[in-house]
């Protein structure tokens, strides 16, 4: 409670300062749903439920209403399509699910049904079939069949979009017919969320694509120009007397792996489970009990040379799934969950240090769900095990334990309040508490989302404090916020917006902040069509505009000015864009040094373009070339990077994408080493290569062979001279550094390589047996002379990691098992 009283008494300060402004224009902001027509359809109770087999004889589907007339609304809008090209729908449902059949008419010749992974949009014809219980306009739950037979299922609301990552378990099946494709999908009640209701009314939405067209058509209008696509949903009626299901899901699974490196082989048989159950109508609780991440791919590891730290986006599926909520704020970052440890540890004079890459996770849960008024309410609590480092004194050989990440528990609790069918309100705080002397950490956030009635102008505000306490010290308070105000609909668009945070702001125990000491204001402004217009199906041009200061001190930072263009063909459906990136004058980069001193480059110009052409080809290819220089007495610095991505769809079973990126960067400035407690810098070239090939074969939507190969090469040679930096920011050689008197030598040739070879069955519904095979290597020393021929020899020579292994999920649902048990009973 100390905590929150604490939280009292700095907001009281806060508000005597910007915050004051940002709440009045919040307050004096108003905002509602707008009303409009909306297409109904009815349903009817089925008898006999209907064989999810794709073919629409079933006794249910000859008398149910039927939902047709979709209307264009990408790339044009307003039209309709020919009659041997039109989509009827029907929905019936029973105790246990809703049931949809639907007959999509097109010439098979030209419908497209590329075989992809699970929730992959490839070069399929779809539809989609989008679920609101609450009818709020901003809780949909997306389930996606591919003419392939493949499927894709999301949920998505206007504040955080569409989350692809969320995943249920439910059954369709796709019948190529003469004159289209019919479809029939299964969506159990367990993988919604509604309260028990008399006479509901859910929102409907039905959107059917044609892909060799790209063009996207609604059962219910939608108006592209303005508002959230949620806005749009027709209604469904008739679902009467229907049950929330007992919602108890598990998921045991069993994890075989083999390792091998350098010599060394272990093996290890991992058990756990998963489980989700639905404590109410709306709120789900999701638990992982001995959690196994052994099967998360890999991160793709660069050379880093910049002051922040290097991150990667989240791979484990419990992290990924279902965390909308919790992106609220941006407090949240879960690879701080079972990230390496944070702890220092004291070395005396011959030891070494061998210590973890990552902390084990203990168990993990989530609670989140949404009443029916539109409160939202999020809980996510994870444990992490306690942590220990081996020192080694390399003259005597004795070794010791040192701990360097203690049992530590982390927290995030978020409320959200949604209103009007475009806005929300919402509290976040997260909380991290590690035992003993180790840093505690906690963060709250109050962000607000608001759209006005006609849904043309859109105001976001976050008000965010951290709290830090660094083994046992005093809390340090640290403040940030963000204020936009934009206009979000019709051709023209734009927005203003400002971002502070004081020095004091650090969120990183659970959040990710890359920098703090910002007093940043930006403004942006585009032009686009939602109609082809002469040769062009769509373009987008747009200008941006960035001053920066810095808080402590008060002073100019950076600022920057630019534009972009992005275009697609009418005829080809390629497309292609530009941009221009423009710093005039005089640049204070405040954090290259590492001991807060601006380092000065002036009037950097870079541009670039690229070039897509349509994947609906057997063959396309991506080109994206940037380059830049500055414009500097002095300076010699010429930067270029080109991408060539090409992709062969070989069959609709087969892809292949190989990505070859070179990115070089010659008389680049910046930090090189550390020598006498004063950062030394140099003037560098850096040649960085990555090649790169993805291959999938889909022997149907249940048998997949995946194959992620890379290949990284970065090597970094700095000039013989080194700097120092001035007080004025500027450098000099006249201290006398140079690569042979410092004590570490900054020139690096690093490389890594890994492979991924994967095979997934889905051999029941929910249940995967997963075979996976990987292989890494890594090297990293100052060979910088050597070619790319010998830099890879040089890393074939090092240790290899072989990994194997197999994982087998089955998925139990508890309703499934109450009906056999019926069953039984019945039959004895």
């Amino acid at each position: 409670m100390l905590f929150y009283f604490k939280i009292l008494k700095y907001c009281g300060t806060f508000l005597k300062r910007k915050i004051i402004l940002y709440c009045i224009l919040t307050v004096a902001f108003v905002f509602a749903s707008s009303a409009q027509g909306k297409k109904q359809l009815r349903t009817q109770r089925a008898e006999i439920a209907p064989k999810i087999d794709g073919k629409l004889n079933d006794a249910v589907w000859q008398k149910a209403d039927i939902a047709t007339g979709f209307i264009e609304f990408e790339p044009g809008i307003g039209k309709t399509r020919p009659q041997n090209e039109r989509t009827e729908v029907k929905i019936s449902y029973d105790d246990r699910a809703i049931y949809v059949g639907a007959y999509l008419y097109d010439d098979p010749e030209k419908m497209m049904s590329q075989l992809t992974g699970r929730d992959n949009f490839g070069q399929a014809d779809f539809l989609m079939v989008i679920l609101n219980p609450n009818n709020d306009s901003q809780n949909d739950t997306q389930f996606t069949v591919f003419s392939s037979g493949q499927q894709a299922d999301a949920i998505a609301n206007p504040s955080i979009g569409t989350d692809r990552s969320w995943n249920a378990v439910w059954r369709s099946a796709v019948e190529i017919v003469d004159d289209g494709w019919t479809v029939e999908i299964e969506i159990p009640y367990r993988t919604l969320r509604f309260p028990e209701q008399e006479n509901p009314v859910w929102g409907l939405q039905l959107m059917r694509n044609f892909r060799r067209e790209r063009s996207n058509y609604t059962w219910n209008p939608v108006d592209p120009t303005k508002g959230n696509f949620g806005l749009y949903h027709g209604e469904l009626l008739g679902l009467d007397n229907i049950q929330p299901p007992v919602r108890l899901n598990l998921y045991p699974f069993s994890t075989a792996i083999l390792d091998d490196f350098d010599g060394e082989t272990t093996s290890e048989l991992r058990f756990g489970m998963d489980v989700k159950y639905g404590i109410t109508d709306n709120f789900t609780l999701d638990a992982t009990l001995v959690p196994d991440f052994s099967q998360a791919g890999f991160d793709n590891i660069v050379l880093n040379l910049g002051p922040f730290e290097q991150t990667f986006s989240e791979q484990r599926q419990f992290f990924t799934e279902g965390v909308d909520l919790f992106s609220k704020g941006s407090l949240f970052f879960s690879r701080r969950i079972g990230n390496g440890p944070t702890g220092d540890v004291d070395l005396n004079d011959n030891e070494v240090l061998n210590e973890p890459d990552e902390v084990n996770v203990l168990n993990a849960v989530k609670l989140s769900g949404r009443t029916k008024r539109g409160l939202g309410i999020g809980f996510l609590n994870a444990i992490t095990e306690k942590t220990f480092a081996s020192v080694t004194d390399t003259i005597t050989g004795e070794q010791r334990e040192e701990v360097v990440e203690p049992f530590t528990n982390y927290n995030i609790l978020v409320v959200d309040q949604q209103f009007g069918g475009n806005s929300a309100v919402s509290l976040i705080n997260t909380n991290v508490t590690r035992s003993g002397e180790f840093r505690d950490a906690n963060a709250t956030a109050l962000v607000a989302n608001l759209v006005n009635k006609s849904n043309t102008y859109r105001i976001d505000t976050e008000i965010r404090m951290s709290n830090v306490n660094d083994q046992n010290e005093d809390w340090e308070t640290g403040f940030s916020s963000f204020f936009r105000f934009g206009k979000v609909a019709g051709n023209l668009r734009y927005s203003f917006d400002h971002r502070f945070a004081d020095t004091k702001f650090d969120i990183n125990d659970m959040g990710l902040n890359l920098r703090n000491n910002r007093n940043d204001f930006g403004a942006d402004v585009s032009y686009q069509i939602f109609e082809p217009q002469g040769r062009l199906n769509s373009y987008r041009i747009s200008g941006f505009i960035n001053y920066r200061r810095l808080v402590d001190p008060n002073t100019f930072s950076r600022f920057n000015f630019g534009g972009r263009y992005r275009a697609t063909t009418r005829e080809g459906l390629d497309s292609y864009g530009f941009r221009l990136n423009v710093e005039p004058g005089k640049q204070y980069d405040f954090f290259e040094s590492r001991d807060g001193r601006p380092f000065i480059f002036e009037n950097f110009v870079s541009l670039g373009g690229n070039i897509s052409t349509n994947y609906n080809r057997v063959f396309a290819i991506d080109i994206r070339a940037n380059m830049g220089t500055l414009f500097e007495d002095g300076r010699d610095l010429f930067t270029y990077d080109f991408t060539f991505e090409p992709r062969v769809r070989a069959s609709d079973k087969l892809l292949l994408v190989y990505r070859l990126n070179f990115d070089y960067r010659n008389g680049d400035r910046g930090y090189a080493t550390r020598q006498n407690d004063e950062p030394i810098f140099g003037e560098r070239n850096r040649q960085r290569v990555t090649n790169s090939l993805r291959g999938n074969y889909n022997f149907d939507p249940f048998h997949s062979l995946g194959l992620v190969f890379r290949h990284y090469w970065d090597t970094v040679i700095y000039d013989y001279d080194l700097f120092t930096l001035l007080d004025n920011g500027r450098l000099t050689t006249a201290s006398g550094y140079n690569l042979d008197n410092v004590s570490n030598n900054p020139n690096i040739n690093f490389s890594t390589w890994n492979i991924d070879l994967s095979y997934s069955w889905q051999f029941v519904q929910g249940s995967f047996l997963t075979v996976l095979y990987r292989n890494q290597l890594f090297s990293n020393d100052e060979n910088v002379d050597d070619n790319f021929r010998d830099s890879l020899n040089l890393l074939f020579d090092q240790p290899v990691q072989h990994t194997v292994s197999v994982r087998l999920q089955y998925f139990i649902d508890f309703q499934g098992l109450k009906s056999i048990f019926k069953g039984n009973k019945k039959s004895s």
